[in-house]
């Protein structure tokens, strides 16, 4: 019997050659092929006569072949099949090119429909290469599909109605319990995939999707509750005493506003039953270290262990020098760092120390998820830069030690709403506000023919002592991030800014090497610092106010605005100059948006409308299920009515437990599984 969990190629029409190439569209059973829903759809359901058909745009035309297709050759490899159709209105004169299987088709006499855009005079209207279908397959709604090579989307729409006239009880099985679909005006589950794959009218097709969007978002939801999953895991970890006013009495400034409200709400956190998890989202600049710092004091001084992920080592070592400064008051604090890159003999030292007790305070790489890493008494988690890291990253470190806190920072800026869904799993602490003495930045985007006028700006304030950042073009293919630094270092130096005291900094360096060219810039032994992105977390010289950043068409809204955060981190007015001659529209709106605000809310927004949340945040980058239709911005209200239904269901029946829910928790464990989340309760 077929059910939505047989394998694919057990479907009729598929066998094993055509399940492989399925496969590469992820449809491995007959339940992905149902939830691989069309792209777009052609409009086949209104026919237009000839006479009145736009010229503009596509549209459906019954008419009947006046005689069999003329063949001409224009030359060799290209035919032109050309006939005349009519209809009640007028003639059109059809054009097929190169397809000799499609002409063979047409019989004079015959009555077709013809689905394209017409163009030509009024008195002497054209259709080339439209769609051709016998007049007597009816007119109707079309659907086309995401494709690979080898699969049509005629080949999808065959498959997906032999499935559904396959599936009878399967499809009768709703995963949404009916309360729930009559509350917020839903179809049934039949009906929605019926008509997303072959909607019966415009109407029909609303309410299809409107219901598989709502059950997408609101499976996504409970699984985040899931995640969150308060009411199930308990924590032995006790925080008695907060050392808050303690550790901000040693800090060189005063903290903000927001930051003493962040870490407010992690130390009640941290004193409930249940675990905390929080997510500290600010922009730039905003003070993220200092807050984390600051929780992970009153960790220690609670008697338990801390550590911090990065995703890069130079973010790492970062973070484990500013660390150090903060806690160099405290000589009873030992701060430890472990990356990849560090020597065998270092990394057994560190990781005894942390098996040990004596290291309370673990930075590192990926390389903290190694087996080899283990804490005597694990109280907090962080991680860095956490759009950089999935679920699963997170979860393993967690589980390190007895239900320990966990806190993550995001510098990506995300509208609030969104960070919801996102982090749907999180509680959130936004730091809107930035410490005193950062200085705006003034950005400017002009052409290569000012670069030596940029130039010469930066060689005047680096004259003053100041210093300043000189962003590589981005590698061309078959380059290496290797090459094309050093050249274009080399080339700054023996041109624009010879005798000035250059530095190279590139992914490909040794740690050592990078450790001493950033210690070199911060203490100001190099005053024009040519690097690749690398610089676009971690860096952190107060001197530096000038940032030039070459090709900067080629990079995101978010990186740039990443980029530009190294500047700006002290007293000194400070400015970024971003160098293009792109006529892109969309790129052209990039770099205005830059030089119009500093706001990294307001870029965030931006880079939502023009990239779209898929290449927003990436699947390699959140973590989350991949959607199939859903859409974060566009759904933005139906996502909060599936926000508010996953909350009463999860309120009444955490477990999914009731009978009701079965199919609700299979969904659930389904759509996390697909792209490897956590494992769910």
């Amino acid at each position: 019997m077929l059910t939505t969990e047989t394998p694919i190629q057990y479907l009729k029409g598929v066998g094993e050659k055509r399940a492989e190439q399925l496969n590469k569209l992820g449809i491995r059973t007959v339940g992905d092929l149902l939830s691989h829903f069309p792209r777009q759809y052609e409009d086949w359901s209104t026919v237009t006569p000839i006479a009145s058909a736009p010229r503009d745009l596509p549209c459906c035309i019954r008419a009947t072949a006046m005689a069999a297709p003329l063949e001409r050759r224009v030359r060799k490899g290209l035919s032109l099949y050309t006939f005349s159709a009519v209809d009640s209105s007028g003639v059109v004169r059809v054009t097929l090119f190169n397809n000799k299987y499609a002409a063979a088709k047409i019989e004079a006499g015959r009555q077709y429909l013809f689905f394209g855009t017409v163009s030509g005079s009024l008195n002497a209207p054209e259709l080339s290469s439209p769609l051709i279908e016998p007049a007597e397959t009816g007119t109707r709604i079309r659907p086309i599909y995401p494709l690979t090579a080898g699969i049509t989307s005629r080949y999808l729409e065959k498959l997906v109605g032999t499935a559904l006239l396959m599936l009878d009880k399967t499809l009768d099985t709703d995963p949404l319990p009916h309360a729930l679909r009559q509350q917020y005006r839903l179809c049934t589950y039949r009906y929605a995939l019926e008509n997303i794959h072959f909607p019966s009218d415009h109407d029909a097709l609303a309410i299809a999707r409107r219901r598989l969007i709502f059950e997408e978002l609101f499976v996504l939801q409970l699984g985040l509750l899931g995640l969150k999953n308060p009411t199930k895991t308990k924590t032995s970890i006790c925080i008695e005493n907060d050392y808050t006013a303690d550790f901000a009495e040693h800090l060189p400034f005063t903290m903000t506003g927001a930051q003493q409200r962040a870490v407010a709400d992690a130390i009640r956190d941290m004193r409930q039953p249940t675990p905390m998890n929080r997510l500290l989202h600010g922009d730039v600049g905003s003070g993220k270290t200092a807050v984390a710092a600051c929780l992970a004091c009153t960790v220690m001084r609670n008697g338990y262990q801390c550590v911090m992920m990065a995703p890069t080592e130079i973010l790492a070592q970062q973070h484990y020098q500013s660390l150090c400064r903060m806690f160099r008051h405290d000589p009873t604090i030992r701060v430890g760092l472990l990356t990849g890159s560090m020597t065998k003999k270092q990394k057994d030292i560190i990781r005894s120390d942390v098996e040990n007790g004596i290291c309370h305070l673990l930075v590192g790489t990926h390389a903290l998820l190694s087996d080899t890493v283990q804490f005597s008494r694990l109280g907090l988690v962080i991680t860095d830069e956490q759009h950089r890291f999935g679920v699963r990253q997170r979860s393993a470190l967690t589980a390190k030690g007895e239900h320990p806190h966990l806190l993550v920072m995001s510098a990506t800026p995300i509208p609030r709403t969104l960070a919801l869904i996102v982090y749907g799993d999180l509680d959130i602490s936004v730091l809107d506000e930035l410490p005193a003495g950062r200085t705006p930045i003034a950005t400017y985007a002009i052409g290569t023919d000012k670069r030596a006028r940029a130039y010469g700006y930066v060689r005047k304030f680096v004259d003053e002592g100041r210093q300043a950042y000189v962003v590589c073009p981005l590698v061309e293919e078959g380059e290496t991030d290797l090459v094309a630094a050093e050249a274009y270092a080399k080339e700054l130096a023996d041109g624009p800014f010879k005798g000035y005291s250059i530095g190279l900094l590139h992914g490909k360096m040794k740690p050592r090497e990078k450790e001493q060219i950033m210690t070199d810039f911060a203490e100001n032994r190099i005053s024009v610092l040519v690097s690749t992105t690398v610089v676009e977390v971690g860096m952190d010289v107060p001197n530096a106010v000038l940032m030039v950043i070459e090709n900067a068409e080629r990079f995101g809204l978010a990186q740039l605005h990443q980029l530009r955060g190294r500047v700006g981190r002290g007293q000194h007015a400070s400015t970024c100059i971003l160098i293009s001659d792109a006529q892109n529209e969309e790129a052209v709106r990039r770099l205005k948006v830059m030089c119009e605000t500093t706001d990294g809310f307001r870029i965030a927004d931006e880079d939502l409308k023009l990239r779209g949340p898929g290449d927003f945040f990436g699947d390699r980058q959140h973590g989350l299920p991949e959607m199939k239709i859903a859409d974060f911005l566009s759904d933005m209200s139906l996502l909060r009515e599936a926000q508010n239904a996953a909350q009463e269901v999860y309120k009444s029946d955490p477990a999914l437990a009731l009978p009701e829910h079965k199919s609700l928790q299979t969904a659930v464990h389904n759509l996390f599984e697909r792209t490897g989340g956590q494992e769910l309760n």
